[in-house]
């Protein structure tokens, strides 16, 4: 009786792997699935390492504005209103704008844009309100530039607060200097339009420049949506090239 159980049992068994052996060679999608899906004799690192499929983005035309001039025509008399109002009081100098921190925020080191590490006559600091702004525009030009397939720069950050004594020290060699000066409140930043910060790739490979001839109109598309968002003032330096930036 026992002898014709293990009989059975094993038939079954032979049986079993016979079916599965059939079923395996004439249809091995079933044990291997198709391309895309995550077989499960996979291990967790190989599915890691899979490459992602490449997604080709949209191409959005580089429209910039029409005239600068008519674009951002923000003048002194027009910005120094809401500097007077949103920034802090004027300090004379460094070591009075030192006891003045706890009103300011610190904006020398930012993942969105730079500050150019030849400003001799500013300070990296600006009130909140304008901190805040400041990288606002930083995000939405490298927002803007990707989605425009334009590879990765940072804006550069040329002017930032002011103590008087700076004021004073800049008016000696630069006419344009402005005794009651935007930039003495903690408001107001200029942004070069002439030079960027080219953004190394993630897989490392060199960095690819890019003309300020494109970047500058792609800068403006972003200033301009901004200015017209009532979020700032802006005026277009020529003489300068820079765009005078004042938070509303």
């Amino acid at each position: 009786m026992r002898r014709l159980k293990k009989k059975i049992f094993y038939g079954l068994c032979g049986s079993t792997v016979a079916v599965l052996a059939t079923v395996r060679f004439c249809n091995p999608s079933v044990i291997n699935p198709s391309s895309g899906e995550v077989c499960q004799a996979d291990t967790i690192a190989e599915v890691v390492e899979k490459p992602a499929p490449l997604v080709r983005r949209p191409h959005h035309r580089v429209l910039g504005v029409h005239s600068y001039e008519e674009s951002f025509p923000d003048v002194q008399d027009v910005q120094i209103v809401a500097a007077r109002r949103w920034g802090v009081k004027p300090v004379q100098n460094r070591q009075a704008a030192e006891r003045r921190k706890q009103d300011l925020v610190y904006v020398g080191a930012n993942p969105y844009y730079c500050v150019d590490r030849s400003m001799r006559q500013s300070i990296p600091y600006l009130v909140p309100r304008a901190s805040d702004l400041l990288q606002q525009i930083g995000k939405n030009f490298i927002d803007s530039l990707y989605v425009k397939n334009i590879p990765l720069h940072r804006i550069i950050v040329s002017s930032v607060l002011r103590t008087e004594d700076d004021v004073a020290r800049l008016r000696q060699y630069n006419g344009n200097a402005n005794e009651q000066s935007c930039h003495r409140f903690g408001t107001t930043f200029d942004i070069k339009y002439v030079f960027y910060d080219a953004v190394r790739p993630s897989d490392g490979s060199p960095c690819v420049y890019v003309s300020d001839a494109i970047l500058k109109p792609v800068l403006a598309e972003v200033l301009r949506d901004l200015r017209l968002q009532g979020r700032c003032y802006v005026k277009h330096e020529r003489k300068q090239s820079c765009f005078h930036i004042t938070v509303r």
